[in-house]
C-alpha cells in the first residue's frame, strides 16, 4: 500500500485531536501541516474538551462562548464543584494534566499527587477531587467565557493559584469589552510557581511558549527512539518552527536513515526554508527506500513544478499509473502551453511576449525556474532595459542549489547551466563589463561546446572585447582617427554596443567632428536612455555646435543625476545665458568663480536676481563689525560654489533697494531662484550660510 493510502490511525490523525483542533483554530495563516507524514499523536486526548499539549500549545486562540471548555462568569465555582462531583471520570471542560506516558511532557509538568505537606505551587492530581482553583477573569470574549491566551490553543496546566483544602476564590465579574491585559501562566523562572496567574502580554507567552519548545527540543534530541523524535519534529512544524523541525528530522533520520517517512519529512522542512534542491534530493531518496511512496513522489512532482521542468513533474504526478491529482495535472498542462509560446515568441524576437509569457509560466508556480529568470533577463537586454536585466539576473541562485537534473535540461536547445551563462555574457557585454563577459561565455562553452548559439555568443565576444581594447590604446595615444576605426570594428560585431557608441563619440569630438559626436551618442542613448558619460558628451557636442536648447536639455537632465557637481552646473547656466542671448534677450554679464558683484541701482538688483540659476545676496551696511567679519568668507564661497551668482548691497546707500526688501537687520541674506526668492537668513552662522547656498545650489 502506498503511503498515500495510510489508515487514518497509521498517520496519526486522530479524530478527536482533529475536530477539537478545528473548533479552535483561529488563525489561518499555518503551514499545511498534512503534507508531513504523522505517527502516533504527540499527547492523547482522554475525552472531547481534555486537551494534551507540550509545555506550550499551538498559537492560536478560541473565544468561542459556546466551545466546551467555556466556563461562565456567573456560579462559577457552583458548576466546577458539580460538574466535578457528578462526573469524577469525565473531565469535560477542564484541562487535564499531561500524561506521565507522554513522550514530550515535561518532568516538571507532569501530575503529581497533593499531600498535606506539599509545597505550594503544586498540582493536585485528578484522583485528589474537585480542582481548587481560581480560573481568572475572563476578557469579555462571549458571554464570559474564559478565553485562552491568545499564543496558546488551550492551556496546558489549569491555570489559577491553588488555595487551602475547601476554599475556592469566586471569579471576578468579566467586562464587557476585551481588554488588552491577560492572565497568563507563569513560567515558573520568578517567585511563583507553575500554574499562578500572572499579569502580562503577548510577551510572557511567548516566553513560555518558546521555553516549552526548548525542553521538548532537548528532550527529542535526548532520545533515542526516532519516532519520539519525528512526533516532536512534527509539533514544530506546525507550529512553524520550521528551522528547529529539520533539525529533528535530521536526527530522526540519523537515527532510522532507511525510513522513507523520515525522509519525506525532512523534505517538507527544506521545502518551507527554500532550500528546494535538498528537499528534491530527500524526496528522491524517501523514493529510493520505498518506491511506491506517494506523498514523496506528490512533493517531488510540486517541487519540479516550481523548477519549471513538466516532464520531471508529470513523471512522479503519474507514477505507476497512480490516478494523478487533477488541479495539478492541469498546471502542468497549462505550464507546457506557456513554454511552448515562450519559445515561440523568442524564435521570432518578440521580446515583450517572451516576458509575458515567463511571467505567466511563473504565476502557474514555475515561481523557482531559474531559466525563466534567465529568458525575462535576455528579453530586457534585448529591448535596451539593461538595468532591469542586470537586476533580474542577480536574482538567479546559484545552480549548486539545484538538483542534477534541473541544470541538465534542455531549454532553447541549450543545456539549463549554458543558457544561464550565455544570457550573462550577453548583459555583462551591455554594460561594458567585457572580462566579465568573456569568462562568463567561455565557461558556457565548456558546458555545451556543440551549441551553435553558445558558440556565436563566445566568439562576438571575444571580439567586440579585442576591439575595444585595442581601440583604449590607441585613443591614449592620441591615435584619435585610429581609435575611431578600432571602435567601429567591434561595432560590426555588436551593433548594440553602447559602450562602442560613446567611445567612439569621445575620438570624434576629439578630432572636431562634432556631428559624428553627437550621432554616435544618439545611438548610444538609444540603447541605453541614462547612460550618464553619453548625455555629457553630446551635450558638449550641441554645445559646440551653438545648438543651445539641446544643449540646456541635456544639462537640466544631468543636473539632477549629477547634483553636485559643480562643473555640470556652471555649463547648464552658460547654456542657459546662451540660450537667451540667442533669442534676443537682455541678461546681464556674468563672471562665474569671481569676487562679490556690487549692486548700485535698483534696476540693476531686479535684473542681476532675475538670471538663470541661483543668486546670493548680501544686504549689510559697511560700517557694521558682523558684516565685515563675513564678508571674507562670501569670497569664499564664490570660489567653492562657481554656478551660484554673489552679490552684495549696501542698504545705507541703496535705502530703495532695501526698502523693496523689507530689509531690517543686517547682515541679511537672501537666496534667489529664477528670480523667486526661495531662503532669506538672519545674521546666520558660516555653516549654516554654507549649507543653505549648497542646499539652494542642488
Amino acid at each position: 500500500m502506498s503511503h498515500s493510502a495510510k489508515p487514518i490511525q497509521e498517520m496519526g490523525i486522530d479524530s478527536l485531536t482533529t475536530q477539537f483542533r478545528d473548533s479552535l483554530v483561529c488563525d489561518q495563516n499555518k503551514p499545511d501541516f498534512r503534507e508531513l507524514d504523522l505517527g502516533s499523536p504527540v499527547s492523547p486526548l482522554t475525552t472531547r474538551g481534555s486537551v494534551v499539549n507540550g509545555a506550550a500549545g499551538a498559537a492560536t486562540s478560541s473565544c468561542s462562548s459556546s466551545s466546551s471548555g467555556s466556563v461562565s462568569g456567573r456560579n462559577n465555582n457552583t458548576q466546577l464543584a458539580k460538574r466535578s462531583e457528578t462526573r469524577p471520570n469525565n473531565h469535560s471542560g477542564e484541562l487535564s494534566a499531561l500524561s506521565e506516558t507522554s513522550p514530550i511532557a515535561p518532568d516538571s509538568l507532569r501530575s503529581v499527587k497533593t499531600t498535606p505537606n506539599s509545597q505550594p505551587g503544586h498540582r493536585r492530581s485528578v484522583s485528589a477531587g474537585p480542582p481548587l482553583i481560581y480560573s481568572g477573569s475572563n476578557n469579555g470574549c462571549g458571554n464570559g467565557a474564559t478565553s485562552a491566551s491568545s499564543n496558546w490553543t488551550t492551556n496546558v496546566l489549569p491555570s489559577g493559584n491553588i488555595f487551602p483544602p475547601g476554599k475556592i476564590l469566586k471569579a471576578a465579574t468579566a467586562p464587557r469589552n476585551c481588554i488588552s491585559r491577560t492572565d497568563v501562566l507563569g513560567s515558573g523562572t520568578g517567585n511563583y510557581g507553575h500554574g499562578s496567574i500572572i499579569r502580562g502580554g503577548a510577551n510572557v507567552t511567548g516566553n513560555i511558549q518558546f521555553a516549552g519548545e526548548a525542553v521538548m527540543v532537548k528532550r527529542a534530541m535526548a532520545s533515542t527512539d526516532p519516532e519520539e523524535v519525528k512526533k516532536a519534529g512534527n509539533e514544530l512544524y506546525r507550529r512553524g518552527h520550521f528551522v528547529e523541525a529539520l533539525s529533528l528530522y535530521d536526527r530522526a533520520v540519523l537515527l532510522s536513515p532507511e525510513n522513507a517517512a523520515y525522509r519525506s519529512n525532512r523534505a517538507a522542512a527544506l521545502t518551507a526554508l527554500g532550500r528546494l534542491g535538498e528537499a528534491v534530493r530527500e524526496c528522491e531518496e524517501a523514493v529510493r527506500l520505498e518506491p511506491d511512496y506517494g506523498r514523496a513522489h506528490q512533493r517531488l512532482a510540486s517541487l519540479y513544478l516550481r523548477f519549471g521542468q513538466v516532464e520531471y513533474a508529470q513523471r512522479h504526478l503519474c507514477f505507476h499509473g497512480q490516478k494523478p491529482d487533477q488541479a495539478e495535472l492541469q498546471k502542468l498542462k497549462s505550464l507546457e502551453k506557456h513554454l511552448t509560446q515562450l519559445a515561440d515568441a523568442r524564435n521570432i524576437g518578440d521580446w515583450k511576449s517572451a516576458i509575458r509569457e515567463a511571467d505567466a509560466a511563473m504565476a502557474i508556480g514555475a515561481d523557482s525556474s531559474p531559466q525563466l529568470v534567465a529568458c525575462k533577463a535576455e528579453g530586457f537586454l534585448k529591448i535596451h532595459q539593461l538595468e532591469e536585466a542586470e537586476s533580474i539576473l542577480a536574482t538567479i541562485p546559484k545552480l549548486d542549489n539545484y538538483p542534477p537534473s534541473c541544470s541538465q535540461t534542455k531549454f532553447f536547445g541549450m543545456l539549463a547551466e549554458a543558457y544561464l551563462l550565455y544570457v550573462q555574457a550577453q548583459v555583462e557585454m551591455a554594460l561594458g563589463r567585457f572580462e566579465n563577459a568573456v569568462v562568463a561565455a567561455e565557461k558556457a562553452g565548456l558546458i555545451d561546446y556543440s551549441n551553435v548559439e553558445v558558440a556565436r555568443v563566445l566568439t562576438t565576444v571575444k571580439m567586440v572585447a579585442r576591439a575595444r581594447s585595442r581601440g583604449n590604446d590607441l585613443f591614449s595615444s592620441g591615435r584619435f582617427s585610429e581609435a575611431c576605426s578600432a571602435y567601429g570594428e567591434g561595432l560590426k560585431y555588436d551593433s548594440s554596443n553602447s559602450v562602442l557608441y560613446c567611445n567612439r563619440a569621445v575620438c570624434w569630438s576629439k578630432l572636431g567632428q562634432w556631428e559624428q559626436s553627437v550621432e554616435d551618442c544618439n545611438q548610444a542613448l538609444k540603447i541605453q536612455p541614462n547612460y550618464t558619460k553619453a548625455l555629457l558628451r553630446r551635450a558638449v557636442s550641441n554645445a559646440k555646435l551653438e545648438r543651445w536648447a539641446e544643449a540646456v536639455r541635456d544639462y537640466e537632465v544631468l543636473r539632477k543625476e549629477l547634483s553636485g557637481d559643480s562643473e555640470v552646473a556652471e555649463s547648464l547656466q552658460r547654456a542657459q545665458i546662451a540660450l537667451k542671448k540667442s533669442c534676443g534677450e537682455e541678461v546681464p554679464s556674468v563672471d562665474f568663480g569671481g569676487e562679490v558683484e556690487e549692486v548700485s541701482s535698483l534696476n540693476k538688483f531686479k535684473a542681476a536676481i532675475s538670471y538663470p540659476g541661483v543668486s546670493a545676496v548680501h544686504f549689510k551696511v559697511a560700517s557694521n563689525e558682523q558684516c565685515e567679519e563675513i564678508s571674507p568668507f562670501i569670497n569664499m564661497l564664490c570660489v567653492r560654489y562657481p554656478s551660484v551668482k554673489f552679490l552684495k548691497v549696501d542698504v545705507e546707500n541703496l535705502l530703495a533697494i532695501a526698502k523693496a526688501e523689507g530689509i531690517r537687520t543686517v547682515p541679511t541674506f537672501k537666496i534667489y531662484r529664477n528670480g523667486e526668492k526661495v531662503m532669506e537668513l538672519i545674521r546666520p552662522s558660516h555653516q549654516l550660510l554654507e549649507d543653505s547656498v549648497r542646499n539652494c545650489s542642488l
